[in-house]
């Protein structure tokens, strides 16, 4: 009998992937939708979920996994924190990730949002798009090789992003707890307080721990920046204060704003609204209204082949591990049960 595995959040272009990349040939019933409370019932009959971010793994579809038998409960993303890892551990299922994939593909958009919001672009096209060809005041610019950037968290992505600016002409410095030798030959480690001082751009990508690092990019963090900066946040929307960056665009302290990620960005991403105006979170509203000094992407970070590819692969892999040797190299640590 084969192993059936029910795909959540597969989007049409993805199809085709899944398909190249089951190298197992595991029976996979791919479902569009992210998971929520009435579309679990898709995995009746099945042995494994593979979920991706955003998807909903609370208790309560936790324990519908459980009651059809499930055990395994993986996610295709590095990140975990859509999965309720002592729901899952009360229960005693298997959780596990992929450890990583294409970098660049992160650290590509986080570029691109930077390099639009410094240079205008947005702006200028779209004024050219509805016959505005004056060439605004606001077009003016630095060239990136006058510019510092600043990256907070040098692992893989921030470390490739790095690499780009300076490749680039930037002068780049970066700020980890980790500090590591192969960063060194890209860019010189500084404290957090010398790189938002220094920075004309600041890219985040630092993993997200709950309670312990929600919203770090805050009031006193703008606070430290130089006036008229551009902040970029590729990583998770919980590191941010939303109000606190309404406000640093509004005095001028920020130029410019672009993200992939919002905390709570279910709500709204994903979904075809009538106009920005039906974004429930006034802030969030007020931001996405801002456009083109705010750039919001719709966690489309990993949206690429190569990512794409990585996420599937891996996600086989550790299938292939748990069904051949009974443990995957990427089990995901889960507390005591309860």
């Amino acid at each position: 009998m084969s192993f059936k595995v029910v795909c959540y959040g597969v989007r049409p272009n993805e199809v085709d992937f899944f398909h190249k990349y089951n190298k197992y040939n595991y029976d996979l019933k791919l479902v569009e939708g992210l998971t929520t409370h009435e579309n679990i019932t898709e995995c009746e009959g099945a042995d494994a979920v593979l979920l991706r971010g955003n998807c909903v793994a609370d208790r309560q579809n936790l324990e519908k996994l459980k009651g059809y038998g499930i055990k395994y409960v993986f996610t295709r993303t590095v990140g975990f924190n859509h999965i309720d890892l002592q729901a899952a551990a009360d229960l005693g299922l298997i959780v596990a990730r992929v450890p990583g994939y294409s970098p660049n593909a992160i650290a590509e958009l986080s570029l691109t949002l930077g390099m639009m919001l410094l240079r205008h672009t947005a702006a200028a096209t779209s004024a050219t798009a509805s016959g505005d060809f004056v060439v605004s005041p606001t077009y003016f610019s630095k060239e990136i090789r006058n510019c510092t950037v600043g990256i907070i968290g040098t692992g893989r992505i921030g470390f490739t992003e790095a690499k780009m600016y300076k490749g680039l002409g930037a002068k780049v410095i970066g700020y980890d707890v980790y500090e590591n030798d192969a960063c060194r030959e890209i860019l010189d480690y500084v404290t957090l307080d010398e790189l938002l001082a220094q920075s004309d751009i600041v890219s985040l990508h630092v993993p997200y721990f709950p309670g312990q690092n929600d919203k770090m990019a805050n009031a006193e963090f703008f606070s430290k920046m130089k006036d008229g900066s551009i902040f970029l946040n590729t990583a998770r929307g919980e590191l941010q204060d939303n109000e606190a960056i309404l406000a640093a665009l509004k005095s001028g302290k920020l130029d410019g704003y672009g993200t992939d990620v919002f905390a709570n960005e279910t709500s709204f991403f994903f979904k075809k609204l009538a106009s920005a105006a039906e974004i429930s979170d006034p802030t969030v509203r007020e931001l996405v209204q801002m456009y083109p000094k705010v750039l919001v992407t719709p966690h489309i970070g990993s949206n690429t082949d190569e990512a794409l590819a990585n996420m599937i692969e891996y996600s086989m892999d550790n299938f292939n591990e748990m069904l051949t040797t009974g443990t995957t190299k990427n089990l995901i640590a889960l507390p005591e049960a309860k």
